[in-house]
């Protein structure tokens, strides 16, 4: 191990090595995030929730306007 990091020092310089370990440490978290998302991607979604109460009365008005209106075009002919 130590021999390693002789021959880093050699190759990049003592002024280069905090900035390697940087760039090596962001690439690490750079990674790791996006191995993160592919998991994410994976699960399955959840199933939607039902309405409530108040969507479905929502709901309910405008299926009774659009009878409504239906039944109106009806008569009209």
């Amino acid at each position: 191990m130590l021999i390693i990091l002789v021959v880093v020092l050699l190759l990049f310089g003592s002024a280069k090595l905090p900035q390697l370990a940087r760039s090596i440490g962001r690439s690490a978290r750079i990674l790791k995030t996006e191995t993160k998302g592919l998991h994410d991607d994976d699960a399955p979604p959840a199933p939607p929730l039902p309405p409530g109460p108040r969507e479905q009365a929502a709901l309910l008005r405008q299926e009774a306007a659009r009878l409504e209106s239906e039944a109106q075009r009806t008569r009209n002919l």
